[in-house]
């Protein structure tokens, strides 16, 4: 009886130390406190500044252009439903093509649309592997006691190394670019995510394209909202907090500098963020309702 209570008693007092270290670090959610770190593989360091090798992205935007769709609230969603045999097949032959290059031999611009693509085409693929899912965190595939969804899973080989989608956003993109607007351009397949872009990031389009996601997600509810004079941000800018000026004035003036003049004036009276929230509902092509802050996301 003794040996059962204790097992009993051991997830209590796990959570209990989880919340007491949530208080004292002064995290709002476990999420915010178990958040990937920027700690760069050594690995993926070597790039030529001098090649010259340009990395074919046209069946992704194809198959960008095809399956995704801008919604009336400003979402874009995948109709992953209707993805066929012969299109999936187009997809592993990308990921594949991919997953041959020897990326370590290509310039820095070139190696930065490659992981931003690879990341998404994968993320893309496992929906389509699990049309089951209403979100990706329900795909509890990661290694580790706390891991949940697949982020931690090896997912593809890349010069003869496994990597998982942690390793190409936490391992990779963060700690060699150290660009915040990263997070505008990986996809977690979720309505609160920024947008999956209609075509596939390329030397000559990436900066635009980050500066354009950025702008949008910024201005959208999902990205930032003030009621009543209080801030509600998305959850990344907390997770992430780091990346975006390291506490709550740097996040704002992030924000600032790509808020629209009625947005812009409202944060130039705010200090502080009050909330944050996050949607991880799946961003499949079907009619959503409509999503008030913060009545429709879920709070964190």
């Amino acid at each position: 009886m003794r040996d059962h209570i204790r097992r009993f008693r051991r997830p209590a007092r796990l959570a209990l130390v989880l919340a007491l270290a949530l208080a004292l670090s002064g995290y709002t959610s476990i999420e915010a406190l178990f958040a990937p770190k920027a700690e760069l593989w050594p690995r993926w360091q070597a790039h030529d500044p001098a090649a010259t090798q340009r990395v074919d992205h046209a069946a992704w935007t194809r198959f960008l252009s095809h399956y995704v769709s801008a919604d009336a609230d400003g979402i874009n969603r995948v109709a992953y439903a209707r993805v066929d045999a012969e299109e999936r097949q187009v997809l592993e032959t990308y990921i594949a093509t991919l997953a041959a290059i020897p990326v370590s031999a290509l310039s820095r611009p070139e190696q930065f649309a490659f992981w931003l693509n690879l990341y998404n085409a994968l993320t893309v693929r496992l929906v389509l592997q699990h049309p089951e899912i209403g979100s990706l965190r329900d795909l509890d595939i990661s290694p580790g006691f706390l891991a949940k969804g697949p982020w931690g899973k090896k997912l593809v080989e890349v010069e003869a190394t496994p990597v998982s989608l942690n390793d190409i956003e936490h391992r990779i993109l963060r700690p060699i670019w150290r660009d915040p607007r990263i997070h505008y351009a990986v996809n977690y397949a979720a309505l609160g995510c920024p947008n999956l872009q209609h075509q596939a990031f390329t030397v000559e389009n990436v900066e635009a394209m980050l500066e354009a996601a950025a702008r949008d997600y910024v201005n959208h509810r999902r990205g930032v909202a003030v009621v009543d004079g209080e801030l509600t941000v998305s959850s990344i800018y907390v997770w992430y907090q780091d990346d975006f000026g390291g506490n709550d004035a740097g996040v704002i003036a992030h924000l600032k500098a790509y808020a629209e003049p009625g947005l812009a004036a409202e944060l130039a009276r705010i200090e502080r963020i009050a909330r944050h929230a996050y949607d991880w509902s799946l961003n499949e092509a079907i009619k959503a309702a409509a999503l008030p802050l913060p009545q429709r996301l879920a709070e964190r």
